[in-house]
């Protein structure tokens, strides 16, 4: 029997017929190969500005990087006692070198106030430091860091400031020393205000990783937050060359190409509206439009009258389709009526109807493993940070409502950084997942044993009866289990811990997770700066040793945990 003629073989014919009356050969051929070129070279064009201006960025960075980190290191530490001599140390430094155009402030180590500033602003000798996000990564030991850029509270300027520790002969850090500079200040960023591409073009500078606008041709951009697009997304972050059609945050269609500033991760985006860029090929196609209109309204006619009998089997099919997914009518098989691309849709949508009850099973098993991996560890199994806080938090309930005590056993390991450099993140994989079981082993069901981050792990023991007592005699296991040596991926390591112990007697004010997490964490500290491989309560002030023999751990300090190939 012969195959009847198909709606795709009529539509085929209807669209070529269109096709041939309506496009003539250079509409087909020439105008989107010269659209095409044209495309590529104003991308051309535009990533070569673009990547100039991305290596003048990067220029100032890394001048503003050299000068802030030089001063630091030079800076005279006796003057740090003299905030009058400081003041003028930091003016001299600023007239020889004003790339801040904010000026330069040495702000004490804990973060109290500055001790000097130049220019000299009232009230900046009482402003705590120590609760942003550059000040604490320079403290966690950054030689250098860019905070975010902001804007300023009293006048809305956008600055962004640039710190660097202050060190003694000890290598500690004494103080920090913070530059601040406007983004568009002469010589910084004030070039993408002043560039302009094409007659309407223009610049944006990009953090991709933030999506905010650093830098950009019109001001009202500057620290606003970049559209969420996907060809945006994909330019911005991919950082390659070619230039693409995007979206601008005013909605209007442009022709953009990024270029990296590699010291930030920051990227500048060139871009032209596409109405300008193209402009030539769309005067062109206007006038090879007009003369095809005529034609176009005489086929839409044809096309009014032919495509609902030539579409109406697969209209009937859609109805059904969409009958069953309102649930209106039950799911069921369809009836396969002809033998063309409508009947091998029904067949397909009928295979699919087969297939849901094996798919509502596996979706079933992927939330499950969705469930657990929400609430625990994906190395280790453990229970993650989140459900610690929980346990945590009904514990403490539990332990004030009763009188009941509980502790928390902060442990962190000594010596855990060599063994990730040493031999690689594999290796330090299997010690941690080796950790994890050690610390498990033998615990209570009522008990908790979460990984808080890293070479972190929490014991939270509910339920005690003398917490001092308990805590300690677990936390002398916990040491003695961890200062054994691991046996992993060919190598025999020597690791310790420190731990932290904050216990809850069940009594007295009411405390908080975060708080019972703090002094855990405060008494962990207080243990490795005592030598290490000891346990610390956060009520005393002297750790106590672990009483095994010195060689069950290596002590972190002296030489880095060893490893030898079996």
């Amino acid at each position: 029997m012969m195959k009847p003629f198909s709606i795709k073989m009529r539509i085929v014919a209807l669209t070529i017929g269109l096709l041939l009356t309506l496009v003539f050969f250079r509409l087909i051929v020439a105008l989107p190969m010269m659209q095409s070129e044209l495309h590529t070279l104003v991308s051309a064009q535009q990533f070569s500005i673009a990547s100039y201006i991305a290596r003048d960025i990067d220029h100032s960075i890394n001048a503003r990087r050299a000068l802030l980190s030089g001063l630091a290191g030079r800076l005279p530490t006796e003057l740090l006692a003299d905030p009058v001599a400081m003041a003028n140390w930091l003016k001299l430094q600023h007239q020889v070198n004003p790339l801040f155009s904010r000026g330069l402030s040495v702000i004490r180590a804990d973060g109290t106030g500055v001790i000097a500033d130049y220019p000299a602003k009232n009230g900046r000798d009482r402003i705590d430091f120590a609760g942003t996000e550059w000040f604490r990564t320079v403290l966690q030991g950054q030689a250098f860091i860019i905070g975010k850029p902001q804007r300023e509270r009293v006048n809305g300027t956008p600055t962004m400031i640039m710190a660097a520790s202050v060190r003694d002969g000890q290598n500690k850090i004494i103080a920090v020393l913070a530059g601040m500079t406007n983004l568009d200040a002469p010589g910084f960023l004030d070039g993408l205000q002043q560039t302009k591409l094409g007659g309407s073009g223009d610049f944006l500078l990009v953090a991709p990783d933030d999506n905010v606008f650093i830098g950009a041709g019109d001001p009202s951009l500057v620290l606003k937050r970049t559209p969420i697009s996907e060809a945006y997304s994909r330019y911005v972050r991919t950082r390659t060359r070619p230039g693409d059609i995007t979206i601008a945050p005013d909605g209007t269609e442009e022709l953009s190409t990024v270029a990296s500033v590699p010291s930030m991760g920051w990227v500048v985006v060139a871009r032209l509206p596409t109405q300008e860029a193209y402009a030539p090929i769309e005067a062109l196609r206007n006038v090879m439009l007009v003369g095809s209109l005529v034609v176009l309204l005489f086929l839409l006619g044809v096309f009014h009258l032919m495509l609902p009998r030539v579409m109406r089997p697969l209209t009937t099919v859609a109805r059904s389709m969409r009958s069953m997914a309102d649930g209106s009518t039950a799911l069921a098989p369809l009836e396969v009526q002809t033998n063309d691309e409508v009947g091998d849709l029904v067949q397909g949508f009928n295979h699919l109807v087969a297939c849901l009850a094996e798919k509502e099973t596996a979706l079933e098993a992927s939330e499950a493993r969705m469930a657990f991996l929400a609430h625990h560890d994906t190395l280790t199994g453990l229970y993650n940070r989140g459900m610690l806080e929980d346990h945590l938090q009904r514990a403490l309930a539990r332990a004030e409502r009763h009188g009941l005590q509980l502790a928390i056993l902060f442990c962190d390991l000594d010596g855990f950084k060599p063994v990730n450099d040493n031999f690689g993140h594999d290796v330090g994989d299997a010690v941690l997942v080796e950790v994890a079981t050690r610390l498990s082993r033998g615990r209570r069901r009522t008990d908790t044993v979460a990984r808080q981050g890293g070479d972190e792990f929490v014991l939270l023991l509910d339920d005690l009866e003398d917490g001092h007592v308990d805590a300690e005699r677990l936390a002398r296991q916990c040491l003695d289990a961890l200062a054994q040596a691991y046996e992993v991926v060919g190598h025999r390591l020597a690791l310790s811990a420190s731990i932290g112990v904050a216990v809850y007697h069940g009594s007295g004010d009411a405390v908080s997770a975060t708080q019972m997490m703090a002094r855990a964490d405060s008494a962990m500290y207080r243990a490795k700066r005592a030598g290490k491989n000891k346990i610390c309560f956060n009520d005393e002030m002297t750790p106590r040793p672990n009483e095994q023999p010195a060689n069950a751990a290596a002590p972190h300090g002296s030489t880095p945990a060893r490893a030898h190939k079996q």
